[in-house]
């Protein structure tokens, strides 16, 4: 059974703010709350692939403690500034 749109973002907005690590839930939650809707279908499979990275690694990554993986880090830097410009 495929997933239909509505229920894909409803899915990937509760797992970013299901986190585990709670600044994790307020980064991604804020981020998937403004952004998720205007993404194209690739844009969505990248942070839905995201979702699945452990929220230690997410969180030094996002702060800029290490470096993201290069598949993610153009939406890591796009998080962060969101991050930023959010404050």
């Amino acid at each position: 059974m495929t997933e239909t749109y509505e229920h894909r973002l409803k899915r990937m907005k509760m797992r970013s703010m299901r986190r585990g690590i709670k600044e994790m839930d307020i980064i991604l939650s804020h981020y998937a709350d403004e952004n998720l809707a205007d993404m194209d279908a690739a844009a969505l499979d990248l942070y839905d692939a995201l979702l699945h990275e452990n929220d230690q690694d997410l969180y030094q990554w996002v702060s800029g403690q290490a470096d993201a993986p290069e598949k993610f880090a153009a939406l890591i830097a796009t998080i962060a500034a969101f991050t930023q410009a959010s404050k």
